[in-house]
C-alpha cells in the first residue's frame, strides 16, 4: 500500500490543470485531433463492426450497490390500449385519455408501441464524465465541486464532450490472454505499467497520443456466465494513471466495474479508488466501465490486428456526471 505522499506526488506530476486553458472542459480528449480521427477511420480495412455494449435490462450488473440499480422497462402504450380500454373500461375511463386516443385511431389503420426507462445513468456500459470524481473540494481544472448541485453538473457535464464525437483509435491491451487467464483476472492482482508496455509489445501495437485504451479483464465474460455483478476482480493498478499520462491517452475503458483494481491493499492509504481520484480529477481522463469486450478480444486475436476505429458518443445528458453509451469498434 502506498502512502498518501506518494499519491500527492504522482498527482502533482499528471494533473493537467491549465494545460488547454483556465477554461477547459475536455481533459485529455484535447488529446483526439482531426488528424487522430482521420487516422482512426483509415484503420477500417474489412468493414467489421463489432458492438461492445452490455444489455441495459432488469438482468445488469447492478443492485448489489444499494445507490445504483438496474433499468426499468416500462411499456406506456402497447397494443391493447386503443380497443381494450374502450372496449372494456369504465364509463370515467373511456371519457379520458384513452378514450380520446381510441376514438383518434378508430378509422385510422395507423397504431403505435411506446414505452420509458428509469434508470441510473452508469447502470451498465457508460462513460464517467470527469465531473464523477473529486477530492479536496475541487474538480478537474479546479473548477469548484459545488458547481454540481442537485440541478446537475454546473462545469464538467458529459454533454461538454460531444465535441470529440467521442471517436478516436481504439487499442486493445488484452491481459486475459497475455496471462494465460482462463475467464477473468483474480481480485488482488492489478496490472502494472510494465505489464501494459509487455502486452502492448507482444501484440505488436503502439500506444500514441489521442488513443483511447481499451483493457480486456474478463470481468463481463464472468458475469455473463453468473449473473453476480458483485462479484469483485483485478483491474489497473493505480499507478498506471502515470503510464496513461506519459502516453497521452484520451481516455481508458475496461470490461469491469471500476477500471482500476478495487482491493485497498494495492491502494493508497487512507482512500477509496485513487486512479479515479487522479485521472478524473487531476489529469482530466474520462473512465469508461463496463464495456463487453469479449467478441472484440476474439476478432483481435484471429487476425492478429489491436487496433481499429472505436465510435463511443456518450448520450448527451445535460449537466450530467456519467451517461451510458452502446460502443463500437470498426475494424
Amino acid at each position: 500500500m502506498a502512502s498518501m505522499s506518494e499519491f500527492r506526488r504522482v498527482a502533482d506530476e499528471v494533473r493537467n490543470w491549465g494545460r488547454w486553458g483556465d477554461d477547459d472542459e475536455l481533459g485529455t480528449l484535447n488529446f483526439i485531433t482531426p488528424e487522430k480521427v482521420a487516422e482512426a477511420a483509415s484503420l477500417v480495412k474489412r468493414g467489421a463492426v463489432i458492438p461492445l455494449g452490455g444489455d441495459f435490462s432488469a438482468g445488469g450488473p447492478q443492485g448489489a450497490f444499494k445507490f445504483r440499480q438496474n433499468p426499468t422497462h416500462v411499456m406506456t402504450v402497447d397494443g391493447g390500449d386503443a380497443s381494450t380500454l374502450v372496449q372494456y373500461g369504465p364509463e370515467w375511463l373511456r371519457n379520458a385519455v384513452a378514450g380520446d386516443v381510441s376514438a383518434f385511431f378508430a378509422d385510422n389503420p395507423f397504431r403505435f408501441n411506446d414505452d420509458m426507462v428509469v434508470m441510473p445513468l452508469q447502470a451498465a456500459t457508460q462513460w464517467d464524465a470527469i465531473s464523477h470524481v473529486y477530492y479536496e473540494d475541487k474538480l478537474y481544472n479546479g473548477f469548484p465541486a459545488d458547481s454540481v448541485t442537485s440541478f446537475g453538473a454546473f462545469h464538467l457535464g458529459i454533454e461538454k464532450v460531444d465535441v470529440k464525437g467521442i471517436t478516436s483509435r481504439g487499442v486493445l491491451l488484452d491481459v486475459v490472454k497475455h496471462r494465460g487467464a482462463e475467464v477473468f483476472l483474480e481480485p488482488g492482482n492489478p496490472v502494472t505499467p510494465a505489464e501494459l508496455d509487455d502486452i502492448a509489445r507482444a501484440q505488436g501495437v503502439a500506444i500514441a497520443a489521442g488513443d483511447i485504451v481499451v483493457v480486456h479483464t474478463g470481468w463481463w465474460t464472468r458475469f455473463l456466465s453468473t449473473g453476480d455483478g458483485a462479484e469483485p476482480g483485478s483491474g489497473l493498478d493505480w499507478t498506471c494513471a502515470s503510464w496513461l499520462h506519459d502516453h497521452d491517452v484520451a481516455a481508458v475503458a475496461a470490461d469491469n466495474l471500476m477500471v482500476e483494481d478495487p482491493d485497498p491493499a494495492n491502494g493508497v492509504e487512507g482512500t477509496f479508488l485513487p486512479m479515479h481520484m487522479i485521472c478524473l480529477r487531476d489529469m482530466g481522463l474520462m473512465f469508461g466501465e463496463y464495456w463487453d469486450l469479449g467478441a472484440l478480444a476474439a476478432d483481435c486475436a484471429a487476425d492478429g490486428v489491436y487496433e481499429f476505429q472505436l465510435i463511443a458518443p456518450p448520450l448527451k445528458v445535460v449537466g450530467a456526471v456519467g451517461a451510458p453509451v452502446s460502443p463500437i469498434a470498426i475494424k
